[in-house]
């Protein structure tokens, strides 16, 4: 039985579990949109969590931000534990997204490589140190997201195949590009390099997600796994 006078604010989690903690320590970029939508409403109510309560409304919409930014006031106030201020942040903060996008263009679909670079060239293609980052698509190649996985040092970052596919299946995703740089430069993969993406690509069997190709970005240019039938 649930505890009537117990919080479910976000201060009450555990460290692993805030995500404002989170965004402090690993990066905006680190943070679903679920616990971004947590960090705008603060807090969940009686039954469940802030993050939980995001989850739910964004299933609502199936997950789509553009979907969630059309939902009014009184849609909103619908959800069990959001009132009109927690309305009024989301509505808030979703509207300086869309301000903040003005001007930018649509998400791409995908056609070869060189696509794929564009975009992963763009957040990490000056960079000092290692990213790992993941283009998600849908089943006409089509960008549903670009996500930040992993940050690491100059020569490696960790990646958590767990994370790669929960963000896919949380996205609706088919088939995933997955990219890293190299800051020194070079654009040879590594034996860690061709290990991890064997293992995404075994990984993703099971859910029926593709991995369709796995990019090297280095200065002014690329390395392509599919474009060298390593794939």
């Amino acid at each position: 039985m649930i505890d009537k006078n117990s919080s479910f604010s976000i201060k009450k989690w555990s460290g692993n579990d805030r995500p404002r903690e989170k965004l402090i320590v690993k990066g905006k970029n680190a943070l679903t949109d679920a616990e971004l939508v947590a960090i705008l409403i603060g807090s969940g109510n009686r039954d469940e969590s802030a993050l939980a309560l995001s989850k739910r409304i964004l299933a609502s919409v199936e997950h789509k931000i553009n979907r969630l930014g059309k939902l009014s006031l009184k849609d909103l106030m619908q959800f069990k534990g959001i009132g009109e201020a927690k309305a009024i942040s989301i509505i808030a903060g979703l509207e300086l997204g869309r301000r903040r996008g003005d001007g930018i263009e649509v998400l791409p679909v995908i056609t070869s490589s060189r696509d794929a670079y564009v975009l992963f060239d763009r957040v990490m293609g000056d960079l000092e140190h290692e990213e790992f980052w993941v283009l998600y698509l849908d089943h006409g190649n089509k960008v549903i997201q670009q996500k930040q996985i992993s940050v690491g040092g100059k020569t490696v970052t960790v990646v958590d195949p767990r994370v790669v596919f929960r963000n896919a299946l949380e996205y609706g995703a088919t088939n995933i590009i997955i990219g890293h740089n190299h800051p020194s430069g070079g654009l040879k993969p590594s034996t860690a390099d061709i290990n991890l993406t064997q293992k995404l690509k075994q990984a993703g069997v099971s859910l029926d997600i593709k991995v369709i190709d796995h990019l090297i970005i280095g200065e002014k240019s690329y390395f392509s796994f599919a474009d060298d039938a390593m794939l």
